[in-house]
């Protein structure tokens, strides 16, 4: 079967209290572990995206409409549904791992790394479909 979740692409989860929001794949785990024999991946996505911007707002108000509110999550690969986009994320690699999710403050320190990534890709104007919510 061939390797659907890579590191870069962005899935939508289906299950669970993110259901319909999209991330990106960190790491995949095809054969499962010890504690968790399914095949899963590490993710992070967006919880609460950005909203809309205009011409007329202020550097104030544009910077705060322009905060994101991440989470990371280990999401079972049938909850998943993947997309043909992928993002290209260096520094997620080294800042989410299975040991990650033991500690609550290592969590809370990811999750801030993530977020200023993802805000500055957002910045860039790069990927614009990944930073606007599904429409269903």
């Amino acid at each position: 079967m061939p390797r659907i979740y890579k590191p870069g692409k962005v899935a939508i989860v289906l299950q669970g209290r993110q259901a319909g929001k999209k991330v990106v794949v960190i790491k995949q785990l095809d054969e499962g572990t010890k504690e968790r024999p399914y095949p899963h991946a590490i993710v992070a996505g967006i919880e609460r995206y950005p909203l809309k911007v205009t011409k007329r707002m202020g550097a104030k108000k544009v910077a705060k409409r322009s905060k994101i509110k991440p989470f990371i999550k280990v999401v079972n690969y049938s909850h998943l549904f993947p997309t043909r986009y992928a993002i290209e994320l260096e520094g997620l690699k080294g800042v989410v791992s299975q040991d990650t999710f033991k500690e609550v403050s290592q969590r809370e320190d990811s999750k801030k790394q993530i977020k200023k990534l993802l805000e500055d890709k957002y910045q860039g104007g790069k990927n614009k479909w990944f930073f606007q919510p599904l429409r269903f």
